[in-house]
């Protein structure tokens, strides 16, 4: 089965949820799907159908690069770690990739609260993922 037909649900949900600047290309056997998503609710159900296609996301064969649009009602949260950065990660969990780092004590923007253990943020240097809510303390 070619990439774009396992993972077609993602794009389809893609387009339905308004996520603009849609990208979908295949490289050295990885799909990429690109975009921005009107809302980190949006982004949150692309991931939630991933996880359905794919649990625990082990096959490493799709990489989503899909941001959320910018909103004036987000939310600011501090980085309340015990002196060590905090990892933001590409995905909700543990298993996936580092994509960037907040600082102890630096300022977040909270896209979403994903869930009670994940929110999706934004760092001041405008890196998108998900870190531990644990470490987060709305402002």
């Amino acid at each position: 089965m070619a990439l774009q037909e396992k993972y077609q649900e993602i794009v389809d949900a893609a387009n339905a949820s308004g996520v603009t600047d849609l990208q979908v290309r295949e490289q050295d056997n990885v799909l990429y799907i690109d975009g921005t998503a009107p809302s980190g609710a949006v982004k949150d159900n692309l991931w939630q159908i991933y996880d359905k296609l794919d649990p625990n996301y082990l096959t490493g064969d799709l990489i989503m690069n899909i941001n959320v649009t910018p909103s004036t009602t987000d939310s600011k949260a501090t980085v309340v770690t015990e002196k060590s950065n905090l990892n933001v990660r590409k995905g909700p969990g543990t298993d996936q990739p580092i994509v960037g780092k907040a600082a102890h004590d630096a300022t977040v923007t909270v896209i979403s609260q994903t869930s009670e253990l994940w929110w999706q943020v934004r760092t001041e240097d405008g890196v998108e993922g998900y870190c531990f809510a644990q470490y987060l303390k709305l402002q």
